[in-house]
């Protein structure tokens, strides 16, 4: 969800901030599933908890983690979220994360167009600075102010010396206010201790003014948490000031049940695979260099994927698909349709490629590869980029997820294909990595210590939240999904 006002994503449903300009540890704490008759054990409890505290990080770094909830599929919600607690005393918010933007906001008192009700299972709430003991606002002359204005996060009024910020998104929302500090609470897990209550100062927006699909309650949140690395993010914040490492993670389950796994730490598996950053980019930019359908290399210029201001390949949980540059679009889906074409029948809905399939999608559509510098390869199953739609005459409807942004030279990997799998934000070795995960299991978490060491939280004290879930998600009507989806998603 974060780019320039000047990339435009019509009608892509990404949250209701589209694309703005726009860790560490701590622990919102996570808790696995339990039954719903909650008939469990306390014995079974109890040895749940032996293992969680079993081993506790030899560092003052620690590892933070947060609750997630929420889902890629459109039809349900289309975002991630977590919950923050802010201010003195602590009050609860839930906010979007999107690794396409760097500003923390959430919606202030006497904000114009702010939801005040949401469709999802939680309680909205509005930052007052007024109620909280520890807040300040962030002056024109003040440090922290001058690297926003540095990233084009925030901008001055000479006026009343208030530093604000104004963000525009390609999709016409937008959203205005001005910054504060005040303090993230955390549970940080610490040696000697099962956990420790913390808190670090730090800068983010108090929304005064929201517009476009901002101001629509259906799937509203708080706000937005950009994890960008630009100076203003709230990883760069708490890794400046020594408090967090200076690499993030997540997880997110691409099932019904949604959630997953957000930790700042770098969560370690084997089988990960890395490809470094582009430098100097405003965003996690990597080098895609081809794509393969069924391990044959498509006929694509490699320029086309070359970064510069209009070009490039993103790496974007704010934004609900997945896109590809519009010179690689065609050949795409030229290939599915040739190599399924003696299985299903093609249809074309709304200008999207469709397919008529009487049988498992598994045994019938090819592994795609999106293959990047450094020789690490993003490999696509079929659920990564096919969405299901409503059957036709018994025959299930499946449609090609990655869209096309029309005379645009960006790719943007969204949600469909960054779900079920560790993505590790290594800010420190400017590098990004992943691989394939059940992310409703546990994970191993590193975070390096003052001595250079690296320590390990065992499998099982970081798991799949289901703190956040009261209730099941709502339904959003019909007709409410068509109208914001657009030309996107198929009837």
């Amino acid at each position: 969800m974060g780019f320039p006002a000047g990339i435009v994503i019509a009608g892509a449903i990404l949250m209701s901030a589209a694309a703005v300009l726009c860790s560490f540890p701590s622990t919102l704490v996570l808790e696995r599933a339990f039954p719903a008759d909650h008939r469990v054990p306390l014995s079974q409890l109890r040895a749940r908890d032996r293992v969680r505290h079993g081993r506790m990080l030899q560092s003052s770094n620690g590892v933070a983690d947060f609750p997630v909830e929420g889902t890629f599929d459109p039809f349900r919600v289309g975002l991630y979220y977590t919950k923050l607690q802010l201010g003195s005393p602590p009050r609860d918010y839930y906010v979007q994360i999107d690794t396409g933007s760097d500003v923390l906001w959430v919606s202030c008192g006497s904000c114009n167009g702010c939801p005040e009700t949401s469709g999802l299972p939680i309680q909205l709430n509005s930052f007052d600075p007024g109620s909280s003991s520890t807040s300040q606002f962030i002056s024109c002359t003040d440090r922290r102010c001058s690297l926003g204005v540095q990233s084009s996060d925030s901008d001055c009024s000479t006026q009343n010396n208030q530093c604000s910020y104004t963000f525009q998104y390609g999709d016409g929302s937008g959203t205005s206010g001005y910054y504060v500090s005040d303090l993230l609470h955390l549970q940080t897990i610490l040696e000697g201790s099962m956990t420790q209550n913390s808190s670090a100062s730090i800068v983010f927006g108090c929304s005064t003014l929201q517009t476009g699909d901002l101001t629509k309650s259906d799937r509203a949140v708080d706000g937005i948490f950009g994890f960008g690395q630009q100076g203003m993010s709230v990883i760069s914040q708490l890794a400046s000031q020594g408090v967090a490492p200076n690499v993030f993670s997540h997880c997110l389950r691409g099932d019904a049940n949604g959630g997953g796994i957000l930790v700042i730490g770098e969560i370690v598996e084997p089988n990960i695979v890395y490809s470094p950053l582009v430098p100097s980019q405003p965003h996690y930019n990597l080098n895609l260099q081809s794509i393969s359908v069924n391990g044959q290399a498509l006929p694509i210029d490699p320029t086309v994927f070359a970064t510069s201001s209009n070009r490039g390949t993103i790496v974007d949980s704010g934004t609900t698909l997945a896109y590809l540059a519009a010179e690689a679009y065609d050949p795409f889906i030229n290939a599915i349709t040739t190599t399924v074409s003696q299985s299903v029948r093609p249809v074309v809905s709304n200008g999207n490629q469709c397919y008529l399939i009487t049988s498992s999608m598994n045994d019938i559509f090819p592994q795609v590869a999106l293959n990047f510098a450094g020789g690490a390869s993003l490999v696509l199953r079929p659920q990564d980029y096919l969405i299901q739609q409503s059957s036709v005459g018994g025959s299930a409807r499946w449609c090609i997820g990655l869209q096309k942004i029309q005379g645009s030279g960006i790719t943007i990997l969204g949600d469909l294909v960054l779900k079920d799998r560790i993505f590790v934000y290594d800010l420190g070795g400017q590098r990004i990595g992943w691989a394939n995960y059940d992310c409703s299991l546990s994970v191993n978490v590193s975070a390096t210590s003052r001595t250079g060491r690296s320590e390990y939280v065992n499998a099982g004290q970081l798991s799949d939240s289901t703190s956040l879930r009261s209730s099941r998600y709502q339904l959003i009507p019909l007709l409410l999904i068509l109208y914001m989806l657009g030309n996107f998603l198929f009837l």
